[in-house]
């Protein structure tokens, strides 16, 4: 479905990403890890389109993701509507008067019809019908991250991209959370930095290094106990005269 081959990223001077290469399939749900400054959510950017690759190239269904294709209505249409990305930050996101707003903004720029049906129903989906009329700036971080996660998923995107989506959220919307992601069949890339949590979503996991390079691309499982793994991801370490171990910071 999204193929990124041999891609070099960088902001300024020195590369965020160096040779990142991989493929995901429709269906998969994938954990993305690293340790911060690794290259995580520029990565999820530019899956999204919103950056571009200095060298190597992403294929989005066979067709290159570049600026020039996205000028194109029907590539850009096709590509809005499915893919989405989820924000660490959900603030960044919100940015109508009121709910209501927020969950059609998307709709409405993709000419989309039965825009009221589709906001109440997503609404009650993600329990904010109670909210539709509240500005989103006064909601408290959980609320927010629905409503941003809802706006979204009104697209009824194909490829969803989450970038830790468990960071403003209590206890219990993060088991909600986690309960929804589980039933949805859309496929998923979610930057995280909790072990616990991504083994209870994904199947595989991509790991970025310091060195801003793909170190590990598999099992999930698997790699949750290769402590030769881990301590290569920079995720796994020993102080205090402790065993080796990593730390949850999600």
């Amino acid at each position: 479905m999204i193929e990124v081959k041999n891609i070099y990223f960088k902001y300024t001077d020195e590369f965020v990403l160096k040779n990142a290469s991989f493929s995901v399939s429709k269906g998969e749900k994938v954990a993305l890890f690293g340790v911060n400054g690794s290259g995580k959510t520029s990565l999820l950017k530019l899956m999204d389109g919103l950056i571009f690759p200095q060298k190597g190239e992403i294929l989005f269904e066979g067709h290159p993701l570049t600026k020039q294709h996205l000028k194109e209505k029907d590539f850009r249409k096709n590509f809005r509507s499915s893919v989405g990305l989820l924000f660490q930050n959900p603030d960044v996101m919100l940015f109508n008067p009121v709910v209501y707003e927020e969950l059609s903004f998307g709709l409405k720029q993709l000419q989309n019809g039965n825009i009221d049906t589709k906001v109440h129903y997503w609404a009650e989906k993600l329990n904010l019908t109670d909210l539709l009329n509240q500005s989103p700036v006064k909601l408290s971080g959980g609320q927010k991250q629905r409503v941003a996660l809802a706006s979204i998923l009104i697209l009824e995107p194909r490829f969803l991209l989450l970038d830790e989506p468990f960071s403003s959220l209590d206890p219990r919307t993060t088991g909600w959370l986690i309960d929804f992601l589980n039933s949805l069949d859309t496929t998923l890339i979610m930057a995280i930095h909790n072990m616990e949590l991504a083994l209870e979503i994904a199947e595989r996991v991509i790991v970025l290094s310091e060195n801003h390079e793909v170190v590990y691309d598999g099992n999930i499982k698997e790699f949750a106990h290769d402590k030769e793994q881990l301590t290569k991801a920079g995720l796994w370490h020993r102080h205090s005269g402790k065993e080796p171990h990593f730390h949850n910071f999600s």
